[in-house]
């Protein structure tokens, strides 16, 4: 209370038109117990640098971080030498950024006064990372927010604007610039996120104590490394609630198990299904549960479906290449297909890099007149790597001789690298988050299959991932018709098949407009397909959920951006879309097939080899 110049009292108001009230929540009601909970949370701190720095006193881990940090402090600097090698543009560059420190504090202070102004469109408004109310409400906070965002933006217009940079390394600082910005965001640390701060006072401190010890044993979990947990693994087990479409192992070979499914109709089309997933992630995405499964669903709508399920590989496939899982993944799948059912004709289906993958058998196949696969289906795959998105970044001559000198090493690149990769695309969706919600929150993640898939992670032979960098990112070789395989110099033209080939409009791996653009490499009839949504979600779309939907039109000929501007919108998925195009290339069924025919079983779906944790 307080008194006026009358003597009168008076409620307390602090700042015209900020309630004072409202800190509270940021007042620590009990300073013993948040200083014995630091305590403890230094404690477990200190058996997460314990877990981190022992596998490196054994000599069982290399940290390899100082490369890509050299390759980032090269990158930017060749951004900062165009704004500092002119003063006037340094100037500029200082001036534009402290005016827009003035026009927050400005801002401010006319909230704190009470002071009427026009608040102009927030193009950040919607960002998911700033949604508790204190953002906007507390004028610290808000800030903090506005303070930050006009530093990542100004940041970004520093790469946009220089000038002199080849597109590459534009590409690279634009990407290094969102990595900073993602990390350094207020929404990361404890004393800075309005949510944060509250539950550190409201518990005194105890989610620190759990989030550290979450830390450590994520750090224990990874060797030396942290494995950030995404969602509650002991929920989830391939092949008891994960991948549990029945069926059996046929056939194996060093690189890959063939994996046959069981029928579930009377008749089924007489030219069966073989599904090539990417190595780089394992072939369960398409069988989570039976509700999400495209090859139960495939399997019901009367396909005779064989997936590839590839080997987790260590040292001793090292110089498995292209050639390799071309010959012992996709020929020995075709093979295993004629043993067991007797026939020559296929339908194949390629995912990502398996879809690359399968392109370039095709184009060797077409040399060879070796013709058992009789359509092609592509699911957001690249076979032109001109636009091939932010994982262009990890593909330049110093970055993949520097993953080939640590690949000789072992024979492979840990599955850990990969998954990070994957993971910085999407930082502030895959990283931020979980790092805030376990470490910080000291929360444990709820169960997602779909997260926990993509934890699962697998190891890449060292030959084969080097032809893979070398030959599509960095030469785009296949696109062009100088890729070398089994000694041959193939040409996607020699591809005269039917190919379907499934873009998604949010695809950050493999972009539409690049799946668009290598669909014109083909040499036969292209029917391009764009679904919504992303890389993943975008084709584990089941018809009965009715999400998102999908675009046909023309030819995939022109611009990308002129054929989706004409292009016709369906509600749903595209599955039904894709199995009406597969029955009008060949509509002739059979009775129903026994699993394996004369094959014996080697054990039942999903195998062992998919069972193997990196």
């Amino acid at each position: 209370m307080s008194q006026d110049r009358n003597g009168d009292t008076r409620e307390a108001t602090g700042f015209a038109g900020f309630d004072p009230k409202s800190i509270e929540p940021y007042v620590v009601k009990n300073p013993e117990a948040l200083a014995v909970n630091l305590a403890r949370t230094l404690e477990q701190l200190g058996k997460a640098a314990s877990a981190w720095l022992a596998p490196r006193e054994r000599g069982e881990k290399v940290d390899t971080v100082a490369e890509p940090v050299v390759d980032m402090v090269k990158t930017l600097s060749k951004v900062s030498e165009y704004w500092l090698s002119d003063p006037r543009r340094t100037l500029e560059a200082q001036t534009h950024l402290l005016g827009s420190y003035f026009g927050i504090w400005s801002k401010t202070l006319q909230k704190l006064g009470g002071e009427p102004f026009e608040e102009g469109e927030d193009k950040h408004g919607k960002d998911k990372r700033f949604a508790d109310e204190d953002w906007v409400r507390n004028p610290f906070f808000d800030f903090l927010r506005q303070a930050y965002f006009v530093t990542s933006d100004w940041a970004e217009k520093m790469v946009a604007e220089a000038e002199g940079l080849d597109e590459h390394t534009r590409h690279k600082a634009a990407f290094y610039v969102k990595q900073i910005t993602s990390a350094i965001s207020p929404t990361n640390f404890v004393t800075t996120n309005p949510q944060l701060y509250r539950e550190t006072v409201a518990s005194s401190g105890e989610n620190l104590v759990r989030g550290m010890r979450m830390l450590a044993e994520d750090i224990a979990a990874g060797k030396g490394d942290l494995k950030l947990r995404q969602t509650d693994t002991s929920k989830f087990a391939v092949g008891e609630n994960l991948a549990v479409t029945p069926g059996k192992v046929i056939a194996q070979s060093d690189v890959c198990q063939i994996i046959q499914y069981d029928a579930t109709t009377s008749e089924v089309l007489k030219r069966p299904l073989l599904i090539c997933p990417p190595w780089i992630n394992k072939f369960y995405v398409l069988d989570l549960n039976p509700q999400k499964s495209f090859i139960k669903w495939a399997v019901d709508q009367g396909h005779t479906v064989f997936v590839i399920s590839w080997v987790n590989p260590d040292e001793r496939h090292a110089r498995k290449d292209w050639e390799s899982y071309a010959r012992e993944g996709i020929g020995f799948a075709l093979d295993t297909i004629k043993q067991a059912c007797g026939e020559e004709e296929v339908n194949a289906i390629g995912y990502c890099v398996g879809g690359t993958l399968l392109a370039a058998t095709l184009a060797l196949h077409g040399q060879e007149g070796d013709k058992r696969i009789r359509s092609a289906t592509f699911f957001t795959t690249q076979v032109d790597f001109t636009h091939a998105g932010d994982l262009k970044v990890f593909a330049d001559e110093d970055q993949i001789a520097s993953l080939e000198v640590g690949m000789q090493t072992v024979g492979y690149l840990e599955g850990s690298k990969m998954a990070t990769a994957f993971n910085m695309l999407r930082a502030s969706e895959l990283i931020w988050p979980y790092f805030v919600n376990n470490y910080l929150k000291g929360q444990d993640p709820m169960p997602f299959d779909l997260l926990y898939w993509n934890s699962d992670s697998t190891r890449m032979p060292a030959a084969n991932h080097s032809y893979y960098l070398r030959n599509c990112y960095l030469k785009n070789n296949l696109s062009r018709g100088e890729m070398v395989l089994a000694g041959k110099k193939i040409s996607l033209r020699d591809v005269k098949i039917p190919i379907y080939n499934l873009a998604t409009r949010e695809d950050h791996i493999a972009p539409a407009k690049s799946v668009f653009i290598g669909s014109g490499a083909f040499g036969g009839k292209v029917t391009y397909v764009l679904s919504g949504s992303g890389h993943i979600a975008g084709v584990v779309n089941p018809p009965d959920k009715a999400k998102y939907q999908f675009w046909t039109g023309g030819a995939p000929r022109g611009e990308y951006e002129d054929w989706v501007s004409k292009a016709k919108e369906h509600p749903g998925s595209w599955w039904p879309h894709w199995h009406a195009w597969i029955e009008g290339q060949d509509g002739r069924k059979v009775p129903a097939r026994k699993t394996g025919g004369p094959l014996n079983s080697i054990e039942e779906a999903p195998g062992s080899y998919v069972r193997v944790r990196a």
